[in-house]
């Protein structure tokens, strides 16, 4: 296959140690969890075995643990891993390029979330949204729209991480396939969405700790001499390092067109994987009223530095040592597969810190595939769970069973999504050829699916024709540029930034346009008041089905105890009145009785003046405040990292040596910045329930001593 390299002399690590590392830390990994889950169960009172607990643990996440989540979650290998590749091939513009085009799609899911909550208050899937707007033909195509970003998104990180592991060690990339999702499996059934939430949390902490290492490392090793040294070095090697496209072939200018190009495919494809990726809508409705958009915030800011200065860092250092006798790979050079794999990161490690760093990247490479994998777990069990089973299967299921149902999917996906990857490798796939093809396929659905929220007016046609017709639009323009600009279609014309570019644009922008002509042309308006129908056929189905045991009355009563609200007396004056414009959220809860949600059947019956929102106006207007807040820092994010900080520096200039350093040094602190936003407040925003299980552990520690000294 294309995407092989010879390990047989450049194995950095035995295949003995390579499976023992991945076996162990699995097994690690699975153990904490269940410890966590068994402290949770009792001393916090969070049942996992509980749907809402499950899948949307509660809803009762804080700032801190929800930044460390999505910080984790969007700590892929690419922008860790791939970022050193890609400053090795087009020069220090494309870490920066790289860290704009992870932070906005965050700033911007925060200001999709909060109106979740404002519009939806209580859903679980953003694809419950889309079938109670656009009926079962729409549900079903954006349940595969979904499914196929998330397959897709995890099956290639797993591939990505099987070919660095083969790179690194020489074990077999089906091997490699085959354990990295075992113990992601193992842990996310039993622990659900607060699983993953808390490995997403040791995830963050070990992954910046070897980050920030790697980094200083590397930097502060004698054969680099520091931030001067590296400069010099890079600057001493450029004739031997001119890379075509860039300002007079160097390494150190921002004029790059192969790096702004490469940063324009990743934020569409980074879009898609935020938006479409149903685990970061469901983070967001775990999170408390409180917590999306801060938390959501301090992840978009603090992951911004990961590419940027690790990228630069060993990116540059490959650069000045490749052609050297410390290089892996001398007296041979550095191969185009190589790159595309991902090596130079492994290589450089190698080379300046030993065989205890590769040790170390084997770890990150393991806190960043099990993050990515576990997310998408949680996210593609919620879909086949909630979404298809419960509602096209068995409507009445109880609660108990329906986390059965949900565990049997984690491992049903866990399986799939290894023999996808598996195909994938054998197909001659890389993370290069990835990155280029994931905007096509997952970009269609993003403008559909945003509008849902936002926009009364797209009707049930143009929402589920638009994103077909999108993701076709950009195949078309993907293939047919290819074959216009290189004269065959294949994996490696493919592999060019031009049709790839081209193709992301039309799949992103033509949804929109299709979705405009076809709303317009029947005009449709939709009343935001719909929405709360889920909550009253949903809880009220749930309530329903959990009769017949003492657990289960309290399930009803819990879960009756939510639906309050969503329902007035008929014979109460003044009912509210039907949404007319676009900002209408439906009606606002106030003091006057509620009662409990009728049966689910009549849910559809309901007039929506008889139905008000189930937060109260207090509550409302705060979220309101939090959607502004989330705007106002999208926009920002954007103008900064798009406009006001990259493009004046895309002009004839080389950076200086004290630039150099003052640039880099800004690229360190904020890996610090993002440790103490990501690591170290959570441990402080979450010190009660910390305590809580710290001195639940410690009296039931005595409580077993004491004990076994009587006996």
């Amino acid at each position: 296959m294309s995407n092989t390299i010879d390990t047989a002399n450049l194995a950095l690590i035995s295949q003995g140690a390579a499976y023992g590392l991945l076996i162990g830390l699995g097994v690690l990994f699975c153990g904490v969890i269940l410890i966590a889950v068994k402290v949770q169960k009792a001393f916090l009172a969070e049942d996992s075995g509980k749907s809402e607990m499950f899948m949307v643990a509660n809803r009762s996440v804080g700032t801190g643990l929800t930044a460390s989540a999505v910080f984790s979650s969007w700590m892929w290998i690419n922008e860790t891993v791939l970022a050193a590749a890609m400053c090795y091939r087009y020069g220090l513009a494309v870490p920066l390029w790289w860290g704009s085009g992870l932070c906005f799609q965050i700033a911007l899911m925060a200001a999709l979330g909060v109106m979740a909550k404002i519009r939806v208050p209580y859903a679980h899937t953003s694809l419950e949204i889309v079938r109670m707007r656009y009926g079962k033909i729409g549900h079903l195509v954006f349940i595969v729209l979904n499914l196929v970003n998330n397959v897709f998104g995890c099956a290639s990180m797993i591939m990505t991480g099987s070919q660095l592991i083969y790179g690194v060690s020489g074990m077999h990339f089906v091997a490699a396939t085959i354990l990295i999702p075992l113990g992601v499996v193992l842990y996310t059934a039993v622990g659900g969405l607060k699983a993953t939430f808390l490995t997403d949390f040791l995830h963050t902490a070990i992954a910046l700790i070897l980050i920030i290492y790697f980094t200083i490392a590397v930097l502060t090793n004698s054969a680099v001499g520091g931030l001067g040294g590296l400069y010099d070095k890079v600057v001493a090697t450029a004739s031997d390092n001119y890379i075509p496209g860039n300002y007079d072939g160097s390494l150190l200018t921002f004029k790059s067109k192969g790096a702004i190009i490469w940063g324009l495919i990743l934020k569409f494809g980074n879009l898609a994987l935020v938006v479409m990726d149903t685990a970061f809508w469901q983070k967001s409705f775990a999170t408390e009223v409180q917590a999306t958009v801060p938390g959501y915030n301090i992840a978009a800011i603090a992951v911004f530095g990961i590419p940027w200065g690790l990228g630069t860092v060993l990116g540059l250092t490959a650069r000045a040592i490749h052609n050297t006798p410390i290089f892996p790979t001398y007296p041979g050079t550095l191969t185009s597969t190589e790159v595309s794999m991902g090596m130079v990161m492994p290589y450089t490690i190698k080379a300046l810190i030993g065989n205890g760093g590769i040790v170390g990247f084997f770890f990150l490479l393991f806190m960043a595939l099990t993050s990515t994998v576990s997310s998408s777990m949680i996210a593609v069990s919620s879909i086949l769970s909630y979404d298809l089973y419960k509602t096209y299967l068995n409507p009445t299921v109880t609660d108990k069973k329906l986390v059965r149902v949900s565990h049997l999917t984690v491992i049903i996906h866990g399986v799939f999504i290894t023999g996808i990857s598996i195909a994938m490798n054998y197909g001659g796939a890389n993370m290069t050829w990835i990155n280029y093809l994931r905007p096509v396929i997952s970009c269609p659905g993003i403008i559909p699916l945003i509008l849902t929220l936002f926009w009364s007016r797209q009707t049930r046609l143009a929402a589920i024709v638009s994103p077909i017709l999108g993701f076709f639009s950009g195949l078309a323009v993907w293939l047919a540029t290819a074959k216009s600009m290189y004269g065959a279609v294949n994996i490696e014309t493919t592999s060019n930034e031009y049709p790839a570019l081209y193709a992301a644009i039309a799949s992103f922008f033509s949804p929109a346009i299709y979705s405009v002509v076809l709303s317009l042309y029947q005009p449709y308006r939709f009343d935001w008041r719909e929405f709360l129908r889920i909550e009253l056929s949903d809880e009220a189905q749930l309530g329903e089905a959990s009769e017949g045991s003492e657990s289960s009355d309290k399930g009803k009563k819990d879960h009756k105890d939510i639906a309050k609200g969503f329902v007035k007396p008929v014979s109460s004056g003044n009912p509210q009145q039907s949404s007319d414009t676009d900002d209408n959220t439906g009606s606002i809860g106030t003091d006057r009785e509620k009662t409990p949600a009728a049966h689910p059947s009549l849910a559809s019956q309901l007039s929506l003046d008889d139905i008000q929102h189930p937060f109260d106006e207090a509550t409302l207007k705060e979220l309101y405040r939090w959607l502004r807040i989330a705007w106002f820092t999208f926009v920002a994010i954007v103008l900064v990292t798009f406009v006001a900080w990259p493009l004046p520096l895309y002009r004839d200039y080389i950076f200086t040596k004290s630039f150099f350093s003052g640039w880099t040094t800004v690229a360190i602190i904020w890996q610090f910045g993002a440790f103490g936003a990501v690591v170290i407040y959570p441990l402080y925003d979450g010190r009660r329930e910390i305590a809580i299980g710290a001195r639940g552990i410690w009296t039931a520690l005595k409580a077993f001593f004491n004990q076994k000294q009587r006996g």
